[in-house]
């Protein structure tokens, strides 16, 4: 077994809330990006960009949404939201992956989403080959219309993850995975 197959099989993410400094410095995001925007993407769309939120900006709109979710009269579970909020101002490095996907002749936005989807997954993985601890995450405010200018979305752009990196000094545990046999077959005709 290679060194990547045993990553890939034990592979896992840290709570964001555990991300703590050192974050990643300018030429180590650079590669993160790099890494990220090598997943398939059919018809060279690049159907996907990405933003730094800075801790002043995070704070910023952090601040807006929990304006936002005091006037929402549907919410659920207020305190939920509340928490899932705070997130944004833990991990030292927060990297936003905003799907682009537009109608296009050829290519169906499905799968332009699905490669918005593999440019998060290989983030984590970028971040992880550079030391980093990453965690994956959206949030109720990713699919809340009103909430769309403040985090500073353009027409038909989606946000398909907010992905927090850092550093972790916390033992990671493990979590049951799926069983292989109840997700596999060979189809026989």
């Amino acid at each position: 077994m290679t060194d990547l197959t045993h990553y890939m099989k034990t592979r896992r993410s840290s709570l964001s809330l555990t991300l703590e400094a050192p974050g990643p410095d300018d030429a180590q995001l650079r590669t993160i990006l790099e890494v990220a925007t090598r997943v398939p993407d059919h018809g060279k769309l690049a159907p996907w960009r990405f933003e730094l939120w800075p801790e002043h900006v995070r704070q910023d709109i952090h601040d807006d949404l929990q304006q936002l979710l005091a006037g929402l009269n549907d919410v659920t579970d207020r305190e939920k939201q509340v928490q899932a909020t705070r997130k944004l101002l833990h991990a030292p490095c927060v990297l936003v992956a905003i799907s682009t996907a537009q109608e296009h002749p050829k290519i169906p936005i499905w799968e332009q989403h699905l490669s918005a989807g593999a440019a998060c997954m290989n983030t984590l993985i970028a971040a992880n080959s550079l030391g980093f601890e990453a965690q994956w995450l959206t949030a109720w405010y990713v699919y809340e219309d009103k909430a769309r200018k403040i985090l500073g979305l353009k027409n038909g752009e989606q946000i398909a993850g907010i992905i927090h990196i850092g550093t972790s000094a916390i033992a990671k545990s493990e979590r049951p995975r799926p069983e292989i046999d109840s997700l596999f077959t060979i189809r026989e005709s």
